[in-house]
């Protein structure tokens, strides 16, 4: 969570505290990451090529798929049955 800092090689110089809910662990880390990032960028406009080659600036754009009519879950359908 701590890699847009280290990357601009700016561990020193600020302090992080910061509070999550939701999702898990690996998406709970990202999501700082990419807090961080963008503080960093509203305070220093030029680390973003270098946070941008890093990958810290981009989001993941994955969501959970909703549920459909006739299925079970997202994608599952029951099990066919002939008669």
């Amino acid at each position: 969570a701590m890699w847009p800092l280290k990357i601009s090689q700016r561990m020193d110089k600020y302090n992080v505290f910061a509070l999550v809910e939701g999702g898990g662990v690996t998406g709970q880390a990202e999501s700082i990451t990419l807090a961080l990032a963008r503080a960093l960028l509203v305070q220093e406009p030029a680390l973003k090529p270098v946070l941008r080659r890093a990958g810290c600036i981009t989001s993941d754009a994955r969501r959970v798929e909703r549920k459909k009519p006739g299925h079970r879950k997202a994608r599952k359908m029951p099990a066919w049955v002939k008669r």
